[in-house]
């Protein structure tokens, strides 16, 4: 009986990601928000379900020290905010006024040009670092707006997965009902059919018990019935080698005659010849008769032996009508029960605790596909705006790149060794200028750049940590198991478990092994599936109808005491006669003579007589050998059948009275078997069939029971949905977000360094009003820098 399997839903393939990807980026992101905030997720203090006065000191202190990480570097960059525009304000006024290297001079030395490169090199690289910082930071905040963007349909094609999953549950119950019509099916065929069925049982068990003694018999007729035709063959051998035995007999005689005239004729060579050789020794009316054998054995066939025992075949051949028609009232009650026991299947459907399914998991999808077509286009053009100034914010470190990039490659370009620092070229004195541009731009932005980072960084960096990095770690699994943390849920109670059993690790852990709902949320302790599969009853009333069925058959006779009687006379009367001597003279030679010896003497003496004697000595000699040739060509068949079948009728009526008295003896136990054991055969295979009948049941049962317990929603595409979720959310989202704020971050770090060195570089290569001699070289110096005292051994102006 083939139930089948159940088939699995087709489900999507998965979210789908952004386009760009940073993966060392968001890894060194991870490891700093790791050494940041090393402390696992404090779940013992928290509870949502506490007041603000509930709150103890001890929390407090937990939470901040949750919390220091983040507190510092908030606190560092606050203090960013504040002083580098304090700072760059303070420079400026300084610059205005003359100090914080405002003077337009330049102090000459030797190490100049040392100085110069390692300054130009290290621009360089903070430029080269500023600039990869500021390609991140636009590559992760275009990753983050194509996140954003494919957040909806990732989300709706996970609603959509589970979804699926929900409407299968349901059909795979169905399943497992509706397969229930197979052994229903199956059981009403074999009621239907059981005169073919349970007729067909009775008559193999009364086979198997009669068979033997059936074929002795039979064997014991047929072994008959040869011995019977073996012996009229030996009957008519006899006579037809008395009739041969005759008519050579006359011919021998003939054959003297004319011999014994030629050798008169020959005379005296030929009167030692002798005659007597011509005539028979085997007297075959000796042969024993075997009519009385052949009456008794005739007997046998012309008795209604064998009739009687095909009788029976055909009786056993009947027993199927008669179970038919014997059991029509049973057929009809236990079908009204299978019409019960298919009701009792139905129902199960509204007894499993998986009705509902569908309807709250599509009221549940259906609600939040609204929620995101709702706020779907919002969103997205928030995400444009936010685009465009995080894109602007980000091309203000560009901006500072761009200067110092043109500050690199003008001040170099323009800038002629052995000039004095008042006769720079105008284009050396415009790469100094970009290098103060880019100062100026970072003094401008950098508070806003901070600013930005900060806010990202303290709200992402513990949106990841809360979420996505204790869901990886398993610590947000402690707090959704730990009852009564979270205000209004309770998963027992959300799932409609009783008590609170539920665990969402375990339920988590057993989904991503595919397990079926059954086993993950344990609701053999809610439930008995061995209650709700209960159709003991009406298999019990199919039971109590089977027992009140009486089925009676004609009665089986194999012999009557007459052919008993008959039999075992002809296996008596049966035996042959003594043989012995027949077979003596069968191997002896026909004649007393022999014929050809005679024919080759005659040949001999046709050499010595005369011509006329010579003719006829040869043409006697001719007619022996012919003669000869004759009669072993006519007494060779009967007389080698008469030995064949002698030899038969010895073997055969050598086993006949043993045979005979083993299938009597059979036969009669094999009687009194089947009149002591016919009604407990009927019983015993009546209840073999209702057993086959229920096993039917019984298989289905196992089967659904195992479907249900094993197959029944198999939750692997829940767990995949929770990882669809956080992988939208985390992998795509908030590692969008931490490539962003750290790349923003590492600019923001550079520009210091940035702002130190472009503002010591842009000295080498801007024009000075202001000149220096050294080692009597000379430089001019405005008048109103007469009062300016210059450290060098001599000035002039």
């Amino acid at each position: 009986m083939e139930l089948g399997n159940i088939s699995k839903p087709t489900y999507g393939p998965g979210p789908e990601a952004p386009g760009s990807s940073t993966p060392g980026l968001v890894t060194m992101a991870h490891g700093f928000l790791r050494l940041v905030q090393p402390n696992p997720l404090p779940i013992d203090m928290i509870n949502f379900g506490q007041s603000q006065s509930e709150s103890s000191w001890e929390d407090i202190h937990e939470l901040l020290l949750y919390e220091l990480g983040f507190l510092v570097c908030a606190a560092i960059g606050i203090l960013l905010i504040i002083l580098v525009p304090l700072v760059g304000c303070c420079f400026c006024c300084c610059r205005c006024c003359g100090h914080c290297g405002g003077r337009m001079y330049q102090k000459q030395g030797r190490g100049m040009g040392c100085r110069r490169r390692a300054l130009w090199t290290s621009v360089l690289l903070l430029s080269a670092f500023l600039l990869a910082g500021g390609v991140c930071a636009l590559i992760s905040n275009a990753r983050f707006s194509q996140a954003v963007k494919s957040t909806f349909p990732n989300v709706n094609s996970t609603l959509h997965d589970v979804h699926t999953y929900a409407a299968s549950v349901p059909q795979q119950v169905d399943f497992i009902i509706s397969r229930s019509d197979v052994p229903l099916d199956y059981a009403n065929h074999s009621l239907q059919d059981i005169g073919p069925n349970l007729g067909a049982m009775i008559t193999s068990r009364i086979r198997s018990s009669m068979d033997g003694a059936l074929g002795s018999l039979q064997n014991l007729l047929q072994g008959m019935k040869t011995l019977k035709d073996t012996f009229g063959n030996i009957a008519v051998s006899r006579s037809d080698l008395e009739e041969l035995q005759g008519n050579y007999s006359q011919r021998l005689i003939s054959l003297r005659d004319k011999l014994n005239h030629t050798l008169q004729n020959c005379g005296l060579p030929c009167s030692h010849v002798s005659l007597d050789g011509l005539t028979f020794t085997a007297n075959f009316s000796t042969i024993p008769g075997v009519e009385q054998q052949l009456e008794a054995l005739r007997e046998v066939s012309d008795s209604n032996i064998e009739t009687d025992l095909e009788e029976v075949n055909r009786t056993l051949e009947m027993v199927p009508d008669k179970v038919q028609e014997q059991s029509q009232e049973v057929v009809a009650k236990s079908q009204d029960q299978l019409g019960l026991i298919r009701q009792e299947i139905r129902s199960l459907k509204e007894e499993l605790p998986f009705l509902d399914v569908e309807e709250k998991v599509e009221a549940f999808v259906n609600d939040a596909t609204s929620v995101l077509k709702e706020y779907r286009e919002p969103v997205i053009a928030w995400d444009g705006l936010r685009l465009i100034v995080c894109a602007l914010l980000c091309c203000t470190v560009l901006l500072v790149v761009l200067c110092n990039v043109l500050g690199l490659l003008l001040g170099p370009l323009g800038l002629k060794e052995g000039v004095l620092p008042t006769q720079r070229s105008s284009l050396s004195d415009a790469g100094g200028n970009f290098f103060m541009a880019g100062v100026g731009f970072s003094f401008i932005f950098f508070w806003l750049l901070m600013l930005l980072v900060m806010i990202i960084f303290v709200l992402g960096g513990n949106i990841y940590m809360l979420f996505c990095e204790s869901w990886r770690n398993q610590q947000l699994f402690q707090l959704l198991d730990t009852p009564g943390v979270i205000p209004n849920f309770n998963l027992s109670e959300l799932l409609g478990l009783k008590g609170d059993t539920a665990n969402f690790s375990e339920i988590y852990r057993q989904c991503q092994q595919d397990a079926s709902l059954w086993q993950t949320l344990h609701l053999d302790q809610s439930m008995s599936l061995d209650e709700l599969l209960n159709i003991s009853q009406y298999t019990g009333n199919i039971s109590t109808v089977f027992e009140k069925m009486n089925i009676t058959l004609s009665p089986i006779f194999l012999l009557s005491q007459s052919q008993k009687d008959l039999l075992l006379n002809a296996s008596r009367a049966g035996q042959p006669p003594n043989f012995t001597l027949t077979l003596e003279q069968l191997d002896q030679n026909m004649t007393q003579g022999s014929l050809l010896d005679l024919a080759a003497e005659l040949e001999q003496l046709a050499e010595k007589v005369g011509a006329d004697e010579k003719v006829a000595l040869e043409d006697n000699a001719r007619e022996l050998r012919e003669l000869e040739k004759e009669m072993q060509a006519s007494f060779s068949g009967p007389l080698q059948s008469l030995k064949e079948n002698i030899h038969s009728v010895q073997r055969g009526a050598a086993q006949l009275e043993g045979q005979t008295t083993a299938a009597l003896d059979k036969a009669s136990k094999t009687q009194e078997f089947l009149e002591r054991e016919t009604p407990n055969i009927i019983k015993n295979e009546t209840w073999a069939f209702l057993e086959q009948l229920l096993d039917y049941f019984e298989t289905y049962i196992s089967w659904a029971k195992s479907r249900v317990t094993e197959d029944v929603a198999r939750c692997k595409p829940i767990a995949q949905s929770l990882d669809n979720v956080e992988a939208i959310g985390c992998d795509y989202i908030m590692d969008s977000v931490n490539a962003f704020w750290f790349s923003l971050g590492w600019c923001t770090l550079f520009l210091l360094p940035s702002i130190i060195l472009a503002v010591r570089l842009a000295k080498f290569y801007r024009r000075m009003d202001i000149a220096d001699v050294y080692r009597n070289e000379d430089f001019e110096m405005p008048p109103t820098f007469y009062s300016y005292k210059i450290p060098r051994p001599s000035t002039r102006h």
